[in-house]
């Protein structure tokens, strides 16, 4: 299955790293959130990570008041993240790994060597009507894994396409494209929506938008530094502008 509809979520953890790097109550994550509203975001992410290093419980407790776009709640696969689900109950919630140490996400979740405990763990968040999404990387094992433990969704990692565009590794950068290309099919086939994101910038998303499975892209950390020069309206628009060109 196929759609020509293309969303873009914009996450704002960025926006609170920011925030929290002086310890203030500014920029404001949830100023950020309505403006990508108004700049045409499909949706906001947010990532509550356990050491609240950028989003933090409050942020949450915010964004679910004063969005009209559904909010995508990325966390990690534990007690205390899952009750925090539980009680807001946000349009999506999206599974993905975390360490302590890592400056950012890194890979894929580990959906194919911890089925039985994963498909415990989101049960409760799909009864409570979240869209539940497994971040994972470009992996046959992983996409029919999610689809096994009844996933709504997967996110494929684009973060090692745009790793190799940005070191030059153009046949590296082409074969991991083809690879996203097959694994959004092998999805969608398998009855999963698919979404993609990490990494995207004006110079990588193009591909990857073009992917006719794909029907969201969830971009931030690039979106938040143009913002710095351009503004975010503008930084968003652009963004919005390119994937509608590469879709249409």
């Amino acid at each position: 299955m196929t759609d020509r509809t293309l969303r873009l979520g914009v996450n704002i953890d960025h926006v609170a790293t920011v925030r929290n790097a002086r310890g203030s109550t500014y920029p404001d994550p949830l100023r950020a959130a309505k403006l990508a509203e108004e700049a045409g975001a499909d949706g906001i992410t947010a990532h509550l990570r356990e050491d609240r290093r950028h989003i933090s419980d409050a942020d949450i407790d915010g964004l679910m008041e004063v969005l009209t776009v559904p909010l995508n709640l990325e966390m990690a696969a534990t007690a205390e993240m899952q009750a925090i689900a539980l009680r807001h109950r946000p349009h999506a919630v999206c599974i993905v790994p975390e360490k302590r140490e890592e400056r950012t996400t890194e890979g894929g979740l580990e959906v194919a060597g911890d089925e039985s405990r994963l498909a415990d763990f989101i049960a409760p968040l799909r009864e409570a009507g979240c869209r539940v999404s497994m971040f994972v990387a470009a992996e046959r094992a992983q996409i029919e894994a999610s689809a096994r433990i009844g996933a709504a969704v997967v996110e494929l990692h684009t973060g090692a396409y745009c790793d190799f565009h940005a070191e030059g590794r153009v046949a590296a950068r082409d074969e991991e494209l083809d690879r996203l290309r097959e694994m959004a099919a092998l999805a969608a086939d398998l009855g999963l929506e698919v979404h993609a994101g990490h990494g995207l910038t004006y110079d990588t998303v193009q591909p990857v938008a073009a992917i006719p499975q794909i029907r969201e892209l969830n971009i931030g950390h690039f979106l938040i530094g143009e913002a710095i020069f351009r503004g975010l309206k503008d930084a968003i628009a652009e963004m919005r502008r390119l994937m509608d060109e590469a879709r249409g």
